[in-house]
């Protein structure tokens, strides 16, 4: 690509066609990259949770947080904050995976935050997921950095009941 023409979508929004590897870096034009996550799929939670924790235990969480994103914002409005902590979780893992320790905590924080507002006396569904872990999760690994960081060894366990990951 010379740079002339920018990527596009059919509505004329701007898109990015080059290639990326798991942790969602570009690639140069023509490397063989990470296949993207389509964007604007609607998925039951059920069927987000699922592919999120694929796409986690693949060390893939950039394309986890893609998952999220297309729940918070094809969910109903007042699920937002649910589905946006989970993003930023994934994305906080990105950044530390990335070697962006302070992008990565800073993520990790307002994922934490944003999980707690949610269920912060709302009754709202909680599909299963272990949010008290997955803050505990997020504090322990933010106390961990900076330090190399192997996504798929550290991914989250996302429901309650879910056999723990093992360090080791």
């Amino acid at each position: 690509m010379d740079g002339s023409a920018r990527d596009r979508d059919d509505e004329g929004r701007a898109r990015n066609a080059r290639p990326r590897d798991g942790l969602g870096r570009p690639l140069p034009y023509g490397a063989d990259g990470v296949a993207r996550q389509p964007e604007g799929v609607a998925r039951t939670p059920e069927q987000t949770l699922t592919e999120a924790q694929r796409l986690l235990d693949a060390g893939m969480p950039f394309h986890a947080h893609e998952v999220f994103e297309d729940a918070w914002k094809s969910g109903p409005p007042q699920e937002e904050p649910l589905w946006r902590g989970l993003a930023q979780l994934a994305v906080g893992l990105t950044h530390a995976a990335r070697g962006n320790a302070k992008g990565g905590a800073s993520l990790l924080e307002r994922g934490t935050d944003s999980l707690a507002r949610y269920t912060a006396g709302t009754g709202l569904p909680t599909y299963g997921l272990d949010l008290d872990g997955l803050a505990a999760w997020a504090r322990e690994l933010t106390g961990r950095l900076p330090g190399p960081l192997d996504a798929a060894a550290e991914a989250p366990r996302l429901r309650s009941g879910e056999a723990p990951r093992l360090r080791g």
